[in-house]
């Protein structure tokens, strides 16, 4: 009668397991409307496991034939956040293996910004700020982005402030959308970026920080926004939007998300 009372060791690390996809799944969806539907299911999934346990037969197969053909509806539901979690997860795997491999064959393989690309890119970024010149630039660490250069148009180019500030000038057939870059160079402009629909950004920030936020949700890359109404600057990484108060700010963001990737 009180068998349930006997946990071994392998039930404490199907729990933690089990606590810790919950963790994750969470930190996925946590802002967005798919955070009342997991609420939703959980509540109902504990609810079938109490029926079940009382034996209340028939509520009980009714609850799992639903909650069995749910699973179909679940995929088409979480369909955005499924394929976020399998890039997040893809990309880390990945990108964890060839990491060790090539530190084990060749040494460290940290990227690193060169001193005359964090200026001419904090430079250009001060420029276009002063003169509320909006821009969206992405910068790749780890995980590739060529989904998303293919979007645009290539430039492999060294790194201009003037060519920067050219590029996302009112006129400037590039201006509209993002300009992707490496360390020390200039990959594409003109990028579609994936929108991010995290309900907890605030409702002052436009188009150019909600893609900021969504490719920096679904991979390493780091951006940085110019406001074009306030000519604010922000950083943003993992999702998260930093606003950056001066242009020293900036640089030292920039070299700590290199120095960490």
């Amino acid at each position: 009668m009180l068998d349930f009372i006997n946990i071994h060791w392998i039930d404490i690390i199907d729990i933690l397991l089990v606590g810790l996809l919950i963790y994750q799944i969470y930190k996925l969806i946590r802002g967005t409307a798919a955070m009342s539907i997991f609420i939703g299911i959980i509540i109902l999934y504990f609810i079938w496991l109490v029926v079940k346990t009382l034996h209340m037969e028939l509520l009980s197969a009714i609850m799992g034939q639903v909650l069995g053909v749910g699973v179909l509806a679940l995929i088409i539901i979480f369909q955005q956040e499924i394929r976020r979690f399998l890039i997040h997860l893809g990309n880390n795997s990945f990108h964890r293996n060839s990491n060790f491999l090539t530190r084990t064959l060749f040494g460290s393989n940290s990227k690193t910004v060169s001193l005359a690309t964090l200026d001419e890119l904090t430079q250009a970024v001060r420029k276009m700020a002063e003169t509320k010149t909006g821009a969206l630039i992405v910068m790749t660490h780890r995980s590739p982005l060529e989904s998303v250069t293919e979007t645009g148009d290539r430039i492999d180019a060294t790194i201009n402030r003037r060519l920067i500030e050219n590029l996302f000038f009112k006129n400037s057939p590039l201006h509209d959308g993002a300009l992707v870059m490496d360390t020390n160079r200039l990959i594409a402009a003109r990028c579609t970026l994936p929108i991010s629909d995290n309900q907890n950004i605030p409702a002052n920030y436009g188009m150019r920080h909600r893609a900021a936020v969504g490719i920096t949700e679904q991979s390493d890359a780091t951006a940085i926004v110019v406001s074009e109404e306030t000519g604010e600057i922000s950083f943003v990484k993992d999702g998260e939007i930093k606003t950056i108060s001066s242009i020293t700010e900036l640089r030292l963001a920039i070299e700590s998300s290199y120095s960490a990737s």
